[in-house]
Parts: structure tokens; sequence; C-alpha cells
């Protein structure tokens, strides 16, 4: 929905409330529809001034989508901005808050996708995340993104309610709010359901608030709505965590690949952090006092002389003292011993993400990985349209690739380099399907094999 600045959306007009609640309440149209409700609430996509801006924004949004509804790939164009150049832009060194934007696409042309390319939708509703479509390489993407500075939610007063208050809501980052959730799982339907856009997800959540308020609003089912929009998700899914984010909890629980395994990979930049709890917190769980009583006793000189001498007061008065002396470094080891299970290296060991990605050559590895899925999945569904899934005919595109599977650009290479043993192969495959269906139809018939040839 692309929405003027006098173009108010309305249900019932100013004058017909004001004569229903017997008082003139409302003044104008915009009270009730204008852009000022429209898009914080989340049903304006973008909001314009005028009409020539309206259309610059329609003839902007086409520009991203398929040229046609039965198209299965988007429309790509010749990309502007090298492919292979260094995305320097990064989030601060001291890890304080930062503009996500400024990371996908800048003024100075060092962000993640083509300079000047990125386009924010339903950027007043749940400010928490970040959602639009950009291009990467010419390729047209739909983007998720996380704030990871405070905002504020704004809740309007009522006119029609003397009693009622403007509300002010500070939403921290990082975090999934009822309004964000349902803004997330809305973007991923819009960029899925007739787009057939390939998405990518900046993930960097620590869970979502649980507040009594947050849970009252429905919190749990605008984060399983995510999920269910992952889970029927066609087209290729990036979840990359970048520098200095972290994904935790109930985030990574609706963004893990596992979901649609058909269709999400997850990557991480080497900074990036990701697991359950943060250190501290695993910390508290999994090494309390008592725990680190135990090892310091078994571990420090001092505390083995004390322990084998006879027990008396003053020696447990010393040990006491000792190991409250040792408590801080000791905490600060688990931390630290913690914080190592949560990187990339033992994240791509453990196999939850594909593969650890810096983020100064994530440019070039999401364009190849991306060209590459989409060539492969466009040939895939040709095949599929004869019957079967899409894994199978996946892997019948295999054997007919004669390169290195793993090598993105090998692979595309080779598909560009043989359309036409591709287009014969799905000639086969409907000369197959044919076939097969023709036997099913004879069967049982004494001349049936003579009737299929």
């Amino acid at each position: 929905v692309i929405q003027m600045k006098r173009g108010p959306m309305i249900l019932t007009g100013f004058q017909a409330l004001n004569k229903l609640l017997g008082k003139p309440v409302y003044t104008s149209q915009d009270q009730l529809g204008g852009q000022q409700i429209m898009v914080p609430n989340g049903v304006t996509h973008i909001g314009v001034d005028d009409d020539y801006e309206g259309c610059e924004a329609i003839v902007r949004w086409l520009s991203y989508v398929p040229a046609t509804a039965k198209d299965v790939t988007p429309a790509t164009l010749a990309p502007a901005d090298p492919v292979d150049r260094a995305v320097t832009a990064r989030p601060p060194a001291d890890g304080s808050p930062y503009d996500v934007r400024e990371l996908l696409d800048n003024a100075d042309g060092t962000g993640l996708f083509d300079a000047g390319s990125f386009t924010e939708t339903l950027g007043g509703w749940g400010k928490t995340v970040v959602a639009g479509r950009a291009k990467l390489g010419g390729i047209p993407f739909g983007v998720v993104a996380v704030e990871t500075r405070t905002v504020e939610a704004v809740v309007p007063a009522d006119p029609a309610n003397p009693d009622s208050r403007e509300a002010i809501k500070p939403q921290a980052g990082q975090v999934w709010y009822p309004d964000s959730a349902a803004k997330t799982a809305q973007a991923i339907a819009d960029f899925g359901r007739g787009e057939k856009l390939p998405l990518m997800i900046l993930a960097n959540w620590r869970g979502f608030s649980g507040g009594t308020r947050d849970m009252y609003d429905e919190v749990l089912k605008f984060g399983a709505r995510i999920v269910d929009e992952l889970t029927k998700y066609d087209a290729p899914v990036f979840v990359y965590l970048p520098p200095k984010g972290e994904l935790r909890g109930g985030a990574w629980v609706v963004v893990d690949p596992s979901i649609n395994e058909v269709q999400m990979e997850m990557y991480a930049d080497p900074e990036s952090r990701g697991g359950i709890l943060e250190p501290p917190g695993i910390c508290e769980v999994k090494f309390r006092a008592g725990d680190q009583a135990k090892l310091m006793r078994r571990c420090d000189a001092e505390l083995v002389k004390l322990a084998a001498q006879p027990q008396t007061e003053e020696r447990d008065s010393k040990m006491a003292q000792r190991e409250a002396k040792l408590a801080p470094q000791y905490q600060q080891a688990a931390i630290e011993f913690a914080d190592l299970h949560d990187r990339a290296g033992r994240m791509k060991a453990k196999g939850v993400i594909r593969e650890v990605v810096a983020w100064e050559g994530a440019r070039a590895y999401f364009y190849k990985r991306a060209a590459r899925r989409l060539a492969v999945d466009a040939l895939a569904k040709a095949i599929m349209a004869s019957g079967g899934t899409l894994e199978s005919a996946r892997s019948k595109v295999e054997d007919f690739v004669q390169a290195d599977w793993e090598d993105d650009a090998a692979v595309l290479a080779y598909l560009e380099a043989n359309a036409d043993g591709a287009a014969a192969m799905v000639a086969a495959a409907e000369k197959e399907a044919i076939v097969d269906q023709l036997k099913d139809i004879f069967a049982g018939r004494a001349d049936a094999d003579a009737l299929v040839a």
C-alpha cells in the first residue's frame, strides 16, 4: 500500500461518526485514516507527499519483482555496483548501537547491497525491525534487519474518549515486540507470496519481549507467524549473523534453517555470536558458586594446601577469603570459556551454520550463492512441473552439472554454458511424465506398450 499525504483510508467518514457520537469529535478524515495513523500501524507500506512521488514509488517497487506472475525468479538487471567490492561499512568497534540501514546501503556506497538500491517499507511500524527491498549485484532481495537502538512506539489518543491519552512506549533494540514480530512475518509474506524474492535476514536478535503486556498483546502468536511464513517460503533464504551481531534463545528458534531445510541456509561473521543464553547467563546456570568452589579447591595450590590441613575455624576462614578473592577471576574465565562456544567456528563445527562468511566479502559471496541457487532452482522447478519434488529435481540438476557442486561460480558457469542441454533435460522430463500418464491410462490392455510407443 502506497499512501499519499492527502489520501486517507477510512471505513466511515468523520461526519457520520460525529453524528453517531452526537458531538463534533473529529474534524477531518485524516484523523481516522491519514498517514499519521496508517503508517505507524503497518497498513501503509510507503507514505509519499504527492502523485509524482507515488508513481516513482510504484515504478521502483516494480523493479524488484518478476516480470510476470508465472516467472519463478525475480527480474535481474546488470549490476552497476561492482559485485566483488569489499563491504567496508561496519558496526562501531565498541559495540554501541547504530543505524543498521548504514550497513545495508549508504551514501558512500560501502554497504552490503548495491548503492542506492535499498527501499524501506513499513518503516513507521514495529521499529525494532527494518524491512525493505534491495539489490545485490542486480538481484532483487527481500531484506529483514534489526534495529539496535532504542525506539519509541506511539499509541495516539482517541478523540472520542476524553480520558484517553497518547502513550509512548520505549522499545529496546535487538528485541522482537508484538508489533515488530508481526511486521517481520508480514514482510516475509510480502516478499514470498507474489514477489518470489530471495530473502536476506541479518539476524541480530537477543530474543522476544516477554513482559505481561507483550504476552497479552500476542507476541507468541506473531512469533509463530514468522515460523509459518518461513515454512512455506519458496525462494532462497539466507540467515546471516553480521559482525557484532548475536542470535539468542527464542529468536534463534524462529529463524533456524531446520524450519525449511529446502530453502534456508544460515551463515555467520567471525565476530558474531550465537547460542541460547549469553555467556553470563549460562555461567549463572552451569557454573554456580558451589561449582566454582570445587574447581578452585582442585586447581589453586594455596587452597589445596589449606584443604589438607585439619579443619578449624581459622582454616575455614582463610579458605573462604581465598575463594572470595579468586571468584572474579574464575567467573571471568568461565564467561570467556562460554563465549568460545558461541563463536562462528564452533557454530560451523556443530553444523548449525553452513559457512563462516566474513562481512568484508559477504557481498561477493552471497551474490554468487544467490545467483547459483536461483539458476538451479529455476531449472529444478521446470523439471518439477512434470512431477516430483524440488529435492528430486535438484538431484537431477546435480547429476547434469559436470562441475564441482560445492563451487557456486563453477555451477553457475556450467548452467549458463549448457543452456541447450538443460532445455533438453526439461523436455525429456516432460516426455517421461507424459509416457507415465499414458501407461496409467492404458494399464491392463494387451496393446498398452504399442499404444504408448
